[in-house]
């Protein structure tokens, strides 16, 4: 029988808004107007500050790179911290990512460069899957590894039990969120309310659980599960309730993603070998490992349109599409000219209005 799950301390990859450093976030956003691409108020643990910027020479001159890096986040790493080190490595202008993984979380952290932040939000809307470990018997006020008992049982379900219970958490369900999470009550994290000893209480909220399956149970304590779920999941909330239906209690003990949207495990890079090829290159970025900017538009409707009516929305002006084989068309679209992405829009029938223009690096 194989050996659980590596038991890090582990708190949820749960999303929060999108990470964008180059001073601002509005490049992650569909609209201009909009700002960042939005996905629910996710439970990463608050971040130290920076300190001050240690002497290491000049600064590296930056560059416009455009594209995705399919990261595997390591254990012990912030998102903010994996994109600084993705964006320091292309030292590339602009960087961000699409959904908070936990530092004590591991896997698929996407990270998008240059004109790819404007795709954002639609890898955010993307589907996730989960690889996780709950343990049984402790109920923690965290729901995860770091937090403190609150409960505990003698109870270890068996496969039979376990399997009985999950079709109550696949579809749509109500889900009570974290105490220790980061949504806002009054103005205010719960989290840092929680921390203060105030008692948290947090409405449940729709979310879509699209399948649920136990995996392995390595031993008495442990089982493991993989989930795939929509945008707003809190997998410790997951772990939590499973553990009370089964009156075994339980809170998750290890956490890895291993989907976002298309993005797969087998694509990722982990980081040593980002910064091992980089060394290898002489401190040249890793090209080879950049993907291109409309891999996460495979959800949107695709548009082909000529050299004219691009040029036209790159000036900011909407074209009507014409003819009788003309598509009509709703909602969000990913235009293209001559095989390369120029904008996203948005289709009113016949009629396409730019939202995002794309600028491809010289």
């Amino acid at each position: 029988m194989s050996a659980p799950m590596t038991e890090a301390p582990v708190t949820d990859a749960d999303l929060t808004d999108a990470g964008v450093a180059d001073g601002g976030m509005a490049d992650a956003g569909m609209n201009d107007a909009g700002g960042a691409g939005a996905t629910h108020d996710g439970g990463e643990r608050p971040r130290e500050g920076r300190g001050p910027r240690k002497d290491r020479g000049p600064r590296r001159p930056k560059r416009d790179v455009d594209g995705w890096v399919l990261l595997d986040k390591p254990v012990g790493m912030t998102s903010t911290q994996a994109v600084g080190a993705v964006k320091w490595l292309f030292s590339a202008k602009k960087a961000g990512h699409a959904g908070t993984l936990d530092p004590l979380a591991s896997g698929c952290l996407p990270i998008a460069l240059g004109e790819a932040t404007k795709t954002v939000p639609f890898v955010m809307d993307g589907r996730k899957v989960y690889r996780f470990t709950v343990r049984w018997g402790v109920q923690t006020d965290t729901d995860d590894s770091e937090g403190q008992p609150v409960e505990t049982s003698d109870i270890r379900p068996d496969k039979a039990a376990i399997e009985a219970i999950l079709d109550s958490f696949r579809g749509e369900i109500e889900q009570v969120p974290p105490a220790y999470s980061a949504l806002k009550i009054n103005g205010e994290r719960a989290y840092d309310l929680a921390r203060e000893g105030v008692q948290v209480e947090l409405a449940a909220r729709p979310i879509v659980i699209h399948s649920l399956e136990l995996i392995e149970q390595p031993d008495a304590d442990h089982a493991v599960f993989e989930a795939e779920c929509g945008k707003g999941t809190y997998v410790r909330s997951l772990a939590r309730d499973m553990g009370r239906m089964l009156g075994a209690r339980g809170h998750i003990s290890a956490l890895r993603r291993t989907r976002v949207g298309t993005f797969a495990e087998e694509e990722l890079v982990p980081l040593d070998t980002l910064r091992a090829r980089h060394e290898e290159l002489g401190g040249v970025a890793p090209i080879e490992s950049l993907r291109p900017v409309d891999i996460g538009l495979d959800s949107l409707p695709a548009l082909k349109v000529s050299p004219a009516d691009a040029a036209r929305l790159g000036r900011g002006q909407s074209i009507i599409l014409r003819g009788r084989d003309a598509p009509i068309l709703e909602g969000p679209v990913a235009i293209t000219a001559g095989g390369r992405l120029v904008a996203l829009g948005e289709a009113e029938g016949a009629e396409i209005f730019p939202k995002r223009i794309f600028h491809p690096a010289k």
